[in-house]
């Protein structure tokens, strides 16, 4: 008989061992159509600031050579809330994946109890001895053992299911990082197009209090009339008038990034209100390669991500369908005595296996692998839709960063050729060959191109700022 066992013992454990490749489900396989992408030439007339297929920078935003702006990202990833929000759920689906990962294992515990006991005299029986009689102590203590031999993958596939999970919460983070990279560029260039607006303004109102002076010399020298001094306050007025609103929209832009930076209002003035350079931006742009698209973005590695996880949630909900078998077991030591408690005779141990098999549950498997299998159709639909939009981000970035640098260079010179016509129009005025409101004229039309000049320059530091953020950033 024992040399039986011995022969039976090698075939079984060969048999789990077969048992235990088996795997419910299927494998993931990531899908390739995210690295089908090509950066498409920009259609019409191109910019001077060309797009080239380069390797990104991690920090990217040193394209626009701004020492202040490079601190205030720097500073907006240790400090901002909602970055830690992400990092904290991520910290969460990892300790979530450590508790799923447990069921590979076997668990032990280890227990100690004593109990004061009187049992019945009229009951089945009293294994005390004592027929009911008296009351009797009772020592009890040892280990619990049980692990579940995963014979057809259901715990592995549990396990893969919290992996893509982590991935799931990992690019979740990675992209609110991103996005709050991207608006504090957007907001502090926002901020430099109020300021250069309010210098342009004040620059305007200079010219107009000039104009307003000479319309009262040429007024009490009996050249000008009362309509030249009206007209020419009225337009010091209105200037006047921007600056108000302007200097709102600076201190709410101030505070919208103090926000970034877990900052209270108003911390960031001193140091933003100071005087800036001009943002100089190289010719050449590094957008990447199309094959690291599905790398980089944060949403499309967060769609293949979810994939992976409702693939492996299929194979749980096939899992469940098997047989689950559990291997427990228990040794200690059990006495009426402590002074007999830990001696030979007081030993006690118990050890086999559990075998659970779903008979009849009402549909509630086959309906928990239906929903398993379409919320996987979803999972596969939504991250085709997500490359759909990268794509289509990325074409409309390019092409909004080349307009807006074409609009840029065509209003500048409309501003040249407008501060020339002031100027002629202030001397023909002078020289009494043209009324004061062709003077007023050109000034207004001066104003409007300087101001959406500035909205152009601006316009075009936030395209590029909004390519980089389709293009998922540097790694």
């Amino acid at each position: 008989m024992k040399g039986l066992w011995t022969l039976r013992l090698p075939a079984l454990s060969a048999l789990f061992i077969a048992l235990s490749a088996c795997q419910v489900g299927h494998d993931f396989k990531a899908p390739e159509s995210a690295n089908q992408v090509e950066w498409l030439p920009v259609r019409g007339e191109s910019a001077p600031s060309r797009p080239q297929a380069t390797p990104i920078r991690q920090d990217w935003w040193q394209v626009f050579n701004d020492p202040v702006l490079s601190s205030l990202i720097q500073r907006a990833t240790t400090s901002n809330i909602d970055l830690k929000i992400a990092a904290n759920r991520l910290e969460q689906s990892r300790a979530a994946r450590q508790v799923v990962g447990a069921d590979q294992l076997p668990g032990v515990a280890a227990g100690m109890g004593y109990q004061r006991e009187r049992n019945s005299a009229e009951g089945l029986n009293d294994p005390s001895g004592k027929a009911g009689k008296s009351a009797f102590s009772l020592w009890d203590g040892g280990f619990d053992a049980s692990w579940e031999i995963d014979l057809w993958g259901r715990v592995r596939r549990e396990v893969e299911a919290a992996d893509a999970t982590v991935a799931v919460a990992e690019n979740d983070r990675r992209g609110v990082l991103l996005s709050l990279q991207a608006e504090t560029a957007r907001d502090y260039l926002q901020l430099r197009g109020v300021q250069d607006t309010l210098a342009v303004t004040r620059e305007n109102l200079a010219v107009s209090s000039n104009s307003l002076e000479l319309s009262n010399e040429r007024f009490a020298s009996g050249v000008a009339t009362h309509l030249d001094v009206a007209e020419a306050s009225a337009q010091v007025a209105t200037i006047q008038a921007r600056l108000p609103i302007l200097e709102q929209r600076q201190a709410q832009l101030i505070n919208a990034l103090g926000l970034l930076l877990a900052q209270t209002p108003r911390t960031l003035q001193a140091e933003l209100e100071r005087e800036h350079g001009a943002v100089a931006i190289d010719a050449s742009i590094p957008v990447g390669l199309p094959s690291e698209l599905a790398q980089r973005r944060p949403d499309i590695r967060q769609a293949q991500a979810r994939m992976h996880v409702a693939a492996a949630s299929v194979g749980v909900a096939e899992g469940d369908f098997y047989p689950r078998i559990v291997l427990s077991g228990n040794v200690g030591f059990q006495s009426m005595q402590l002074s007999d408690f830990g001696s030979w005779g007081s030993r006690q141990f118990g050890i086999g296996p559990q075998l659970s098999l779903p008979i009849f549950e009402g549909g509630r498997l086959r309906g928990m692998l239906h929903l398993r299998q379409v919320q996987e159709q979803e999972a596969a639909l939504g991250y085709q839709q997500t490359v759909l939009r990268a794509w289509q981000e990325i074409d409309d970035g390019m092409s909004l960063y080349n307009a807006t640098q074409l609009q840029q260079a065509r209003l500048k010179e409309a501003v040249q050729h407008n501060q020339i016509a002031l100027a002629t129009a202030k001397q023909q005025y002078v020289e009494g060959v043209v009324d004061f409101i062709n003077v007023l004229t050109v000034q207004r039309a001066l104003l409007a191109s300087q101001e959406q000049c500035v909205e152009s320059s601006t316009a075009q530091g936030q395209a590029l700022v909004g390519l980089y953020k389709a293009l998922g950033g540097g790694w």
